[in-house]
Order: structure tokens, then sequence, then C-alpha cells
């Protein structure tokens, strides 16, 4: 088993060509063979500088470690298209002598009036096999310096293959156009050198987006113009947007990178990935990368388009944070939490994990704790629903508690507060507001008792003491 991701590098990756390499990975990983990371840069044009870097840090961070490629290396370099143009000159080159292709010097004024007079017969645009007619002519037009491509010649037949995702697949070859498979600058097109390096990177398992089901045909008549074994094809759902329109680049997709920087995590990126357009075959949706490996098989992903929904992905991120160990997270907290140190996030972290969705919701959680509060005008106090006597009545008796006994009974403190609440007539949950807004400046947040645990004595007081003056 060996299956391959092959980016192009025109920006990072968003959520559907990092899905497209799960997917491949996850097959290699389950059987227990090789993934290969190609990056497919011949479209000079639509190259952006910098993307190959952004392409490999995505899948790194991702854990989708590959086993030939870039900066890894392995017996069939290089994995990096511009480097390997000869190769592709020299096949398309045995194309044209076995007569599997031919040369076309055709000019882009010339094809634009044919597409137009097609266009105007209601016929498909479609090459016209002008120059297959006049190989000779157009040898002496090349020798005479003009510019010319490598055209293939589609056979006559059908083609056809049994997908792994959508079944058998047909299509009549005298619908599928003669497609350029070197361009008159030497660059082979993506055709040609996705089967030539498939072909010569012994992939067995071709995984890609269904966008390209209709070069496939064309793809196979490569395969048999060459005399090669086909490798099994697998053309996964695209990615649709909330909005069911296709998550893309062009339509501002947030690439994958960017969620990291917003404290998603990893393992539940990679979960909710494999979720888009996979099932387990169960009610089971919370997956490690290691479960993922074990279970995931091409044969259960769907042929429906996969919708992403951010719902989801906030989900699965909270709870691969309450499943991450306390030393991992307390590393993980370091970001959003800058300047703390090791010890002063593993106390924190009790009181975080279960509120957390994403590790920057540490930052906002934390920040009464790890900075001064401003009582103002600009949060109610007392909070809605208390009325002035019960919010007297809850900070002074927390004052008079940890006064007398300190913070160190926990629940000896909830219990006393809680009898004031009672007494008072209000419900705990909107009494205790009150000490939220006291302590934290807000009326919800972390557990107000373990936030002045944290805080300590003394400062605990003195914030409550503060809210007290202000309600005179």
């Amino acid at each position: 088993m060996r299956t391959r991701f092959a980016p192009s590098p025109t920006g990072a990756l968003h959520f559907g060509s990092v899905r497209t390499a799960l997917f491949a990975y996850l097959t290699a990983c389950h059987a227990g063979g090789d993934f290969i990371l190609r990056i497919e840069d011949t479209d000079q044009e639509r190259y952006i500088p910098g993307s190959e870097a952004l392409i490999l840090e995505t899948l790194s961070w991702l854990g989708l470690n590959w086993n030939e490629g870039p900066e890894v290396g392995g017996p069939h370099e290089p994995y990096i298209q511009s480097l390997r143009i000869a190769t592709y000159r020299e096949h398309a080159d045995r194309l044209v002598a076995d007569g599997n292709a031919y040369w076309c010097t055709c000019t882009p004024a010339r094809l634009a009036a044919m597409r137009d007079e097609q266009r105007a017969r209601s016929e498909p645009t479609r090459y016209d096999r002008r120059c297959l007619l006049r190989q000779a002519e157009v040898a002496q037009e090349r020798a005479g310096g003009m510019a010319a491509v490598v055209r293939l010649r589609m056979p006559d037949g059908v083609s056809e293959w049994d997908d792994i995702v959508r079944g058998h697949v047909s299509f009549n070859n005298a619908d599928i156009d003669d497609q350029v498979l070197l361009k008159s600058d030497g660059f082979p097109t993506y055709h040609l050198a996705v089967v030539v390096d498939d072909h010569l990177m012994e992939i067995s398992h071709v995984i890609r987006s269904d966008e390209w089901i209709p070069s496939t045909p064309k793809h196979l008549a490569l395969y048999a113009a060459f005399g090669w074994d086909v490798p099994r094809f697998a053309h996964v759902p695209a990615v649709l947007g909330p909005d069911h329109q296709k998550l893309s680049k062009r339509r501002g997709a947030r690439n994958v990178l960017e969620y990291g920087e917003l404290g998603y995590l990893p393992s539940a990126i990679v979960n909710a990935i494999a979720l888009l357009g996979w099932s387990s075959g169960d009610e089971q949706e919370t997956f490690t990368p290691e479960e993922l490996c074990e279970r995931f098989t091409l044969e259960r992903v769907n042929a429906a388009a996969a919708i992403f929904d951010p719902k989801r992905l906030d989900d699965l991120n909270g709870i691969h944070i309450r499943r991450m160990s306390t030393d991992d997270l307390v590393e993980a907290l370091e970001f959003p939490l800058p300047g703390t140190s090791k010890e002063t996030r593993r106390q924190l972290i009790p009181m975080l994990r279960d509120r957390m969705i994403t590790l920057a919701d540490a930052t906002r959680l934390c920040a009464p704790l790890l900075g001064e509060i401003k009582l103002d005008d600009s949060v109610e106090f007392p909070p809605k629903k208390v009325d002035k006597a019960t919010a007297v009545a809850m900070i002074d008796a927390a004052i008079d508690a940890i006064e007398e006994g300190g913070l160190e009974d926990h629940d000896a403190l909830l219990e006393r507060l809680r009898v004031v609440a009672e007494q008072a007539g209000a419900k705990s949950r909107d009494a205790f507001r009150v000490l939220y807004v006291a302590v934290l400046g807000t009326p919800a947040g972390l557990p107000v008792i373990e936030a002045m645990m944290f805080l300590g004595k003394e400062k605990s007081l003195q914030r409550l003491r503060q809210a007290r003056a202000r309600l005179g």
C-alpha cells in the first residue's frame, strides 16, 4: 500500500485539502503502508512563494508524517515536480514516438476562434485534431521556431474503472478532449506529470478530490499508452462550508494553521476532518489519531458532499482538551498564558479544563487571576435578580468566613455561602454572581471559590472589600 498527497504550492492548506491528505495518510497507516508527499509546482503562474514551507508545517503540526518526500527523501527523489522536468519531456517524446500523442502548433487565436464556432453550433468545445493530420508540416513549423505543445491522442472506445468511493464509473472517450500534456515552455501539465510520477513512485492508491473524475479517462489513456498497471482510484467528495458552498481558499476559507493560532488542538482538527465524509460505522465520533489509524477504511467514505460544521469542531476540541494529560496541558497553555510559570499553569488547570472550548479561552478566563480588575459602571452590580441586601449579605459572609478560617476548606466555605443565599431567599446561582463580580469582575467565569483560593487570602479580601464599599 502506497498513497500520496500531492498539493500545489498556491497557498496554505484549508480543510478540504487537508481532508484529502488525511484520508491518504490514514489509508496507508491502516494498512501499514507508506504515505508519500509530493509537491506539484509545474503551474508556475499560480505558484506562491513560501507555500511549500506552509504545507510542510501544516502536515507536521497535524502529525501527518510522510515516509517519503521533501525533507525526508526516499528512493524516488526528487519529490518536487519542477525538479523532474527532464523526466516528463522524456515520457512525452515516448508518447509521440508511439503515436499516442502528437505535436500541435495551433495558436491561441486559432483555438479561441475554433471554440467560438463550436459554441455557435451548440457543440462541446474540444480540440478538432487539425494538427494530428499534418504532423510533417507541424515538424517544419517547430523547426522554424513556432511554439508547440504535445497533445494526448485520446483513443476510441470507453474509459471505465471501479472507484473505491464512487463505484463503477464510465466515460465515452468521444466526449474527452485531446489534452495538452506538454506546454510550449517545456513544462508538463498536471495530467502528464501526475501519471508519470504516480507510476514511478509506485503509488498503489490514488486518493483525490472528486473534481478530478472527468480527468481520470485521460489518465487511464496514459496508463494504457505506457503499458503500465493502473492504481486504484478513490475520488472523495467535496467539503462544503456551512453555507453549502465549496470550502476553498478562493472563498476565504480559513487555513488550518490559523485554527492552531486560535487554540484548536491538532488531534481535534484531525478528528473533525476525518468525520467529513467518513463514518466509523457506529455512534463513536471522538477518536485519537491512533484510533483513526486503526479504524479508517476508504470503503466507509460517503460519496455525498461533506458539510464542515464549526460547532462540531468546537465540541470535539473541548473533548480533546479535557482528555489531555495535565503535563501536556501545562505545555499547551504556554502560548495563551504568556509569562506564566509551569507551576502557575498547573494550579490553573483544574479550573480551566472543563471550561475551555479552545486553548485561547484560557487567556480570557485567567485574566482576572493574573492581572487586576476594575469595577466600573460597565458591569452591573449587584447583578440581575439579586437585590442590594442579598449582595451585602453574600459579601459580608464571604469576608467573615475568610477572615475566620481562610480559604483552605473549600466545601465548608461553599456550604456557608449557600446557606446565606437560601436565607436571603435567592437562588444560589444568582447569589453567587455577586461574588463573581466582586472577585473576577464579571458575573461568570472560573469557579469563584477556586479562584479565591488561587488569588490567596489577602487579594481575595481586598477585592471583596472593594465591592462591599461600592454597595455602600
